[in-house]
């Protein structure tokens, strides 16, 4: 059986789609909605990397269709060129130009006219990043160092804060990676953003439900002191594992007010692997940066008791199913999944690589620490 004919996409039709898809809605969806076939309306979506297109505007400088109406009665009233750009308020060179470019006297006709040059508008503007070769390399190196857009610009902002030139929008090198018809930045370079993905799509929230179970003497977060909810004092960590192919962990500690990460290599799940590797991992710290661990509701750290007369450090778990008072770990494990993607086996990676890894994370400019960078924050904390 043949497949029904459906007519290209409107425009109504690619403002619909572009509706939808900034809502968050599926390809599947959109194309029901719109009873296209889903490689039509992926083709429209992939062209622009599923950035929506901004809506286009005239020039306040353009003539309009009210005037071109006036120009075209006056060339019917045979009225001069002066005289018709008196009529409508514009420069008689103006006036002239216009019914040039569109069939001269004999042939020129307003909607005709508003229409070509409202095509006619459609060039592309050229892109900040193809003007400026020495703003384009840097943009380039510093994504190939794994820094995301809105780092490299509050960085290009702090490094060149006199020269407007050197600085560029997030949203810009966005726009240079996913619409590939700018050529200015290398499709490879996607590659080393957080999520590689070929298309920019809105985010979803999802719910986080996972079944803990209990802790014996665990200490709840609700009774950690005022200093670890404000980060007023260093020496705080958030822990969890990071997850991976079969049943491989790495152990992943983030300081509150830095956000310096550690990264440790487990052997296992299991309390006595879990809490020997980290225990061997922080008593390497200066005391002033050991003073508390806040953990889910795991089973990896059922011997917290023995964390805590190893490391001297106080451990606080959270409540269950809220991942979200881990607020700052979560977020380092995300970003952490561009290097460990889900399903990988991570038992391959040594804790040299491990730490290589902590290091880069730790050199990146983080906009919560006014793009200064954790290592740089905890070096003059230290000092």
């Amino acid at each position: 059986m043949g497949r029904t004919n459906r007519p290209m996409l409107t425009v109504e039709g690619k403002a619909e789609l572009w509706r939808r898809w900034q809502k968050g809605e599926s390809l599947a969806d959109i194309c029901r909605a719109l009873n296209k076939y889903e490689g039509s309306i992926h083709r429209v979506l992939v062209a622009r990397g599923g950035i929506v297109p901004a809506a286009r505007r005239r020039s306040r400088l353009s003539l309009d269709l009210a005037e071109r109406e006036l120009i075209s009665r006056g060339i019917a009233a045979d009225r001069s060129i002066r005289q018709i750009a008196a009529d409508i308020g514009r420069a008689p060179s103006t006036v002239s130009r216009e019914i040039a470019r569109h069939g001269g006297r004999a042939r020129y006709r307003a909607s005709e006219a508003d229409t070509q040059a409202w095509e006619s508008s459609r060039r592309p503007k050229p892109c900040r990043l193809a003007s400026r070769p020495r703003l384009r390399w840097e943009v380039a190196r510093k994504l190939k160092r794994n820094w995301s857009p809105e780092q490299i610009s509050g960085w290009l902002k702090g490094t060149f804060p006199h020269d407007e030139d050197m600085h560029l929008s997030h949203e810009t090198i966005y726009r240079s990676l996913f619409i590939q018809a700018r050529g200015v930045l290398k499709k490879e370079l996607i590659e080393h953003l957080r999520e590689v993905r070929t298309m920019r799509r809105a985010r979803s929230r999802g719910a986080y439900i996972e079944n803990r179970g209990k802790i014996a003497d665990a200490v709840s977060i609700r009774q950690r002191p005022a200093e670890v909810e404000d980060r007023a004092i260093p020496g705080h960590w958030e822990g969890d594992l990071l997850s991976g192919s079969n049943n491989t962990h790495i152990a992943t500690l983030v300081e509150r007010q830095t956000r310096f990460t550690m990264l440790v290599k487990v052997a296992g799940r299991d309390t006595r692997s879990v809490v020997s590797a980290i225990g061997r991992q922080v008593r390497r710290l200066p005391a002033a940066l050991r003073r508390s661990l806040t953990w889910d509701r795991g089973k990896e750290m059922t011997d917290h008791k023995q964390f805590t007369i190893a490391t001297d450090i106080d451990v606080y778990f959270c409540d269950p199913q809220s991942p979200w008072q881990r607020g700052t770990n979560e977020n380092t494990n995300r970003l952490l999944r561009q290097y460990f993607p889900k399903g990988t086996d991570l038992s391959v990676h040594t804790q040299a690589h491990l730490t290589k890894v902590a290091l880069e994370l730790n050199q990146r400019p983080r906009k919560t620490l006014g793009f200064q960078a954790p290592a740089d924050k905890l070096d003059a904390l230290l000092r």
